[in-house]
């Protein structure tokens, strides 16, 4: 006999009425019949917005993404802009990438828009999610879209939502627009598209926003420099192979050399486990083809392009994967000296990170006299800050997960003029008879040796949710005491919006908007973050170490003393 929950039962009725088509009909009778237990895992909750929008596996159901998951949302949307700019012409624009389904969902999406009244830009073909930012600002739009997963498995789709100043959505709209779409049925949603309202764009927007990216992305290398780098590209099957390129080439950049394995677009993500640069394996076959070529640089995006791995050599001349904390302390570091050699510092610039990033960016900034600002995990709270501070300049930014934003042109992070910047920082570093990796030896003997590492722990499903839940509640009502026999001083709270020290009994209020996030410091200079993924079912560890380093004779011996703390940090909390 076949038994389904009577909560689950409901929705999957609701799903069965004539505002679904009959297909997804069929469909839904065929599970019942054949597959009773799997509508649990579709049916059991509404998916939800987090850090990077909403994300999830495809499929029927209010927990999957879908024609109708994304036609609510879209109904929602349209009818918040319209009542926010009732006298405008309501404006959006639409990118998507190599994902399956991108391009339906795209076109999905445009049709309610234009059903609603809305004048709807979308791409003619996949595009990188950078790109939507900036051509959402500079068609003039009120809002964006981008369907994506970023780098999330193949069976994994999404849909991001950027607002007029080209950043993701953040309070207050992110709230109201969330409360307008749960008050919509699905039979509200217009799936009946307006085509006049409908305009392709293209080539046109390219042009201009590769320019930009070169504009923003190039600082005075000869063109010596650039030929004299070597450079082996991947787009791991995604969207930057539109882009970084013909970037690169504009740049002056002539001796590229891309891997031909992964350059076609495929939402399968053939030739990786996963299309992340953040993950090793990743970029295994452009670290092998760079050993065959002699490449003194290798960089990978992922599918949607705001993330990107950078690897160089070495000590000792071997191909090494920087960490993006790494990555961003030599971009912000190089962007800060062109911005100090042009006499352009002058008390009223700054620079971004997260709360869960390395603390030397903060260091790194004093040093400059130049203000760090730290928001939550996430780059539209590093837009927010823009947004928030308009007399101010913002020279870029960065988190810890391989992303980096060079200016406010792009209001993401933006893997296409961050490559260009990595590769300007390494031409320039190897015409001085130097490599990047000094470079960021040359950062640690000046400001202090930090290290960091992120640990994840994925838990699948209802279970895994209820899982990593426990796991920051235990966390929160069992703080630890001390961590590798150094004392905790210091507990911040983000979900609380309080930070405790410990030292003097003594509370203050955290001025960040609330995040389930818990950092704990200790006195020995440590610090451990931890949160719940907002993308993925996973929770997370970041623990960063620091001590002096005197010289680069010291660095392996220094790195390792470092790392065996982090090891240490580990075992003590069991993980």
């Amino acid at each position: 006999m076949i038994h389904i929950k009577p909560e689950i039962l409901k929705r999957v009725n609701a799903w069965l009425t004539p505002a679904f088509d009959k297909e997804t009909q069929e469909k839904i009778k065929d599970t019942i019949a054949s597959n009773p237990k799997g509508l649990d895992e579709s049916f059991y909750k509404d998916l939800e917005f987090g850090t990077g929008g909403m994300r999830g596996v495809m499929g029927l159901g209010t927990n999957r993404i879908n024609k109708y998951t994304l036609g609510k949302n879209t109904q929602g949307l349209s009818n918040y802009l319209k009542q926010t700019f009732p006298n405008d012409v309501v404006k959006v624009a639409i990118a998507y990438d190599c994902r399956h389904n991108s391009k339906t969902f795209g076109k999905v999406v445009a049709d309610v828009f234009s059903a609603n009244g809305i004048q709807v830009y979308l791409f003619e073909d996949l595009r990188p999610t950078p790109e939507l930012s900036f051509a959402l600002k500079h068609l003039d739009c009120h809002c964006g879209i981008v369907l994506t997963a970023s780098h999330n498995p193949p069976e994994y789709n999404g849909y991001k939502v950027y607002w007029q100043d080209g950043g993701q959505l953040v309070p207050p709209e992110d709230g109201e627009i969330i409360t307008e779409i749960n008050r919509l049925d699905y039979s509200e949603i217009k799936f009946d598209a307006n085509s006049d309202l409908i305009q392709y764009i293209g080539k046109d927007v390219d042009t201009i926003f590769i320019d930009n990216c070169v504009k923003n992305g190039s600082f005075n290398t000869s063109a010596e420099a650039k030929a004299n780098l070597n450079v082996v590209f991947t787009s791991l099957h995604g969207t930057s192979i539109t882009a970084i390129p013909e970037t690169l080439s504009r740049a002056g950049y002539t001796n590229v050399t891309i891997v031909e394995e992964q350059r076609e677009p495929n939402g399968d993500f053939p030739t990786v486990k996963s299309p992340n640069p953040e993950e090793p394996e990743a970029l295994k076959m452009a670290m092998e083809l760079a050993e065959k070529v002699d490449g003194d640089i290798v960089i990978g995006t992922d599918p949607d392009c705001d993330r990107l791995g950078v690897v160089v050599r070495n000590l000792e001349n071997e191909l090494v994967i920087l960490n993006g904390n790494q990555a961003m302390l030599l971009m912000t570091d190089f962007l800060l000296k062109q911005w100090k050699t042009s006499n352009r510092i002058n008390g009223n610039q700054f620079v971004a990170s997260t709360i869960v990033s390395t603390p030397m960016l903060s260091v790194l900034a004093d040093a400059y006299n130049v203000e760090c600002k730290i928001g939550l995990t996430g780059f539209k709270w590093i837009a927010k800050m823009i947004k928030d501070f308009p007399s101010m300049d913002f020279i870029g930014g960065g988190e810890e997960s391989f992303g980096f934003m060079v200016g406010d042109f792009v209001r993401d992070k933006d893997a296409v003029t961050s490559t260009l910047l990595a590769c300007e920082i390494a031409a320039q570093a190897k015409a001085n008879g130097k490599t990047m990796y000094q470079e960021l030896i040359n950062l640690y003997i000046e400001h202090g040796f930090y290290k960091e590492r992120l640990v994840s722990l994925t838990k699948k499903g209802i279970d895994g949710a209820q899982e990593i839940k426990q796991m920051m509640i235990d966390a929160r009502e069992n703080p630890l005491k001390e961590v590798n026999g150094s004392k905790i001083i210091r507990i911040e709270d983000y979900q609380l919006s309080l930070a405790k020290n410990r030292a003097t009994n003594s509370e203050e209020v955290i001025d960040i908007p609330k995040s389930n996030v818990l950092i704990y410091y200790t006195e020995d200079g440590s610090k451990i973050a931890l949160r719940p993924s907002g993308t993925e079912p996973k929770i997370k560890f970041y623990i960063s170490v620091n001590t002096k380093l005197d010289n680069v004779s010291d660095f392996n011996k220094t790195e390792q003393l470092l790392e065996n703390r982090i090891d240490a940090i580990l075992k003590g909390m069991n993980l």
